[in-house]
């Protein structure tokens, strides 16, 4: 069943945007150099798709890859689909493509909420690297190792991994935020020789002292050589004497100061990152990406496709346990300033970062659809209150944002910016879907299919459709697929069976990313209704969770729902769980406005049959900001929950433990 709201056309780029984007400048090198006659976004991706190794060599070329040995072809043969090689030949660093630059522009500028503020030039973060490198090595890192970091979203992360990365070795990261449990799930499968830490951290101008949690991971974890404790919240360093083998990060780097720094040179699918699933339903799923794929790839959609420059100010609200931080640092490969956010982004005012924005001259913004969503819910208006001039972009992505969130980005924040929604996953270390700046942008819509990524929408027949929800595969390789699951056999069997076992039994190998969409045939853009594993099916019909979020939480009384399919009676009855904004209660009235509501908006199919309200922070989310309804419906239906630590807000499943009873 489809519920689509009229779509209305919120923007339409300018003659000087379109003229000035770099994915313009992009088509015309494709037009010079491969014979093409490209005219605008679409005709662009049908080339990327229908000449996947052209594009990607395209890429390459506009990218200005930094690489010790050229690559003898693009790809030796995409009908190896997992586990086609790319760029064959090539050896190259990824930390020395996102060092290219050493000068005096600001490479970051860190603000820790409202306590701690700092600033690193491009040369001045060159040095550092290079100063961190040389004591790695000293210590006995080599090229393949383990290095990670459990540590908030600070200047020194990124430091640390471009150290780790120069000299050939592993990078994997949690935020600080994380319980040690569920860091004992990530790194404990990979066996890391080098940890770095922190003190602490500030959360809503609390102090939150992690030392006795990052002595639990290194007790935990025997390969753990080194722990490497930055100071953050404390003002002289603090007593780490209880965390074996630790030192101080003023300690531990070196006193030389200009010391040469000699990138590792490796293969193009020489592993850089380890990114780990979400691990709600299970262990941790620990995904190697390759150091060539994660770079060309960051590369396509930072320079293309969000339209990054050098003299942009780039921010994403994020933590280094999400992909997005990943994808964030990767805007040093285009020399633009990086604003690194850690703490509450709506504290100490829901408006905080408008201020930030206006202070920095902050150009790129980067969010989630929940915190536009609350804003929304609050009706307040930034445009009236901040200078946001220098803001021509906004950059959405996580859960899924409603029409009415994109209506409102456009209403009440700015008129005329770039509105770019996306969504990919930690899986690719990036995009399926997003952003195409020379098009325009619909409510509810992503602009269409990332470029070279071939994506489809299946039904459950595996037939390509248009107009209808559908699971979202991917019919082809590309760079950033994981190149293997940490601790697989050589079949790639848990690689083939999380990805490509779904279609397997009609006959189709292709990438399965778990998404429902439907892919619209007017205008070729993307709506994304919600994880494909959590759509409902009352009496068979199968409905998108989005769907009944994007209408019940525009209501004024709810700030927050979750719904989920219930076995019950022979058949699946939704139920819905409701956070509600101050000063309002669940009463009789209410539920009658949810359901009536719904019904006129949707279908009477979509309306609840039960509707429960749920504590304060009730509503269970990944660190990624992605609602977790499979954990609730596992709870409610009897089954445990393995890895409560994954979750944001772990305490949220014990009030839905106490409604299992209830429930029956």
């Amino acid at each position: 069943m489809v519920i689509i709201s009229e779509r209305k056309k919120l923007w339409e780029p300018s003659e000087e945007w379109i003229r000035n984007a770099n994915i313009t400048k992009f088509i015309e090198l494709v037009n010079r150099d491969y014979g093409q006659n490209i005219s605008g976004g679409k005709d662009l991706y049908k080339f990327s798709v229908n000449n996947i190794e052209d594009f990607w060599d395209a890429m390459w070329k506009f990218s200005t890859i930094i690489a010790s040995k050229p690559y003898e072809k693009v790809v030796e043969d995409l009908s190896v689909f997992p586990g086609t090689k790319w760029f064959p030949g090539a050896r190259l660093n990824f930390a020395e493509n996102l060092l290219k630059f050493k000068d005096d522009q600001l490479a970051f500028i860190f603000q820790g909420e409202t306590k701690v503020s700092k600033q690193m030039t491009y040369k001045e973060l060159n040095k550092t690297v290079a100063r961190l490198a040389k004591s790695l090595r000293e210590l006995g890192v080599r090229k393949g190792d383990r290095v990670v970091s459990y540590i908030p979203n600070l200047i020194e992360t990124p430091i640390a991994m471009l150290a780790a990365t120069a000299i050939g070795a592993v990078w994997a990261s949690c935020g600080a935020e994380l319980q040690p449990s569920a860091v004992i799930d990530r790194f404990g499968q990979i066996e890391p020789k080098v940890l770095f830490t922190v003190d602490g951290y500030f959360y809503r101008d609390q102090e939150f002292n992690i030392i006795s949690n990052a002595k639990t991971v290194v007790d935990a974890i025997p390969s753990i050589e080194k722990v490497i404790v930055v100071n953050y919240i404390s003002d002289n360093k603090p007593d780490i004497s209880s965390i074996p083998n630790s030192i101080h990060w003023d300690d531990f780097i070196s006193k030389d100061m200009a010391p040469p720094l000699e990138f590792e040179q490796s293969p193009f699918d020489h592993p850089v990152y380890i990114m780990f699933s979400s691990g709600t339903t299970g262990a941790p799923k620990c995904l190697v990406q390759s150091a060539g794929g994660v770079l060309i790839n960051h590369l396509k959609e930072l320079v293309l496709l969000t339209d990054c420059k050098r003299s942009d100010v780039f921010n994403y609200i994020t933590a280094p346990s999400w992909m997005m931080w990943n994808w964030l640092i990767s805007g040093l490969a285009v020399g633009c300033t990086i604003f690194l956010y850690d703490g509450n982004p709506l504290f100490p005012d829901p408006l905080r970062f408008f201020e930030l924005i206006e202070m920095h001259k902050i150009s790129i913004f980067g969010t989630s659809a929940s915190y536009i969503h609350y804003l929304m819910g609050l009706k307040v208006k930034p445009a009236e209150k901040y200078d946001l001039s220098a803001l021509r972009e906004i950059s959405q992505t996580a859960s899924t944002l409603s029409p009415e969130g994109f209506e409102y980005v456009y209403r009440e924040i700015k008129k005329d910016l770039f509105f770019n929604s996306i969504s990919g996953g930690t899986d690719i270390n990036g995009c399926f879907a997003g952003a195409m700046p020379i098009l325009p942008v619909y409510s509810g819509e992503l602009q269409g299919r990332g470029l070279a990524m071939k994506v489809e929408a299946y039904s459950d027949n595996a037939e390509p459709i248009e107009d209808e929800q559908a699971e979202l595969v991917c019919e082809a390789p590309s760079p950033s697929m994981p190149i293997y699951f940490w601790g697989d056999d050589e079949n790639m069997t848990k690689y083939k069976a999380a990805y490509f076992d779904h279609f397997k039994d009609v006959g189709k190998n292709v990438w399965r990313h778990g998404d429902y969409i439907v892919i619209h045939s007017d205008t070729g853009g993307i709506t994304f209704w919600g994880r494909s594993d959590a759509v409902l099916k009352p009496s068979g019909v199968r409905i998108g969770t989005a769907e009944i979020y994007n209408v019940v939480e525009q209501l004024p009384e709810v700030a927050d729902s979750l719904v989920i399919g219930q076995k019950y009676e022979g058949d699946i009855r939704i139920i819905m769980f409701v956070l509600l904004n101050e000063g309002y209660e669940l009463n009789d009235e209410l539920k009658v406005k949810i359901r009536q509501t719904l019904r006129e908006k949707t279908s009477p199919r979509h309306v609840p049959k039960l509707i429960y309200a749920t504590p304060p922070d009730g509503i269970p989310y990944t660190f990624s900001n992605k609602k977790v309804e499979i954990a609730v419906t596992k709870i409610i239906h009897g089954m445990a929950v393995a890895n409560r630590g994954a979750l944001r807000n772990p305490e949220s499943l014990d009030f839905y433990i106490e409604m299992k009873d209830k429930l029956k």
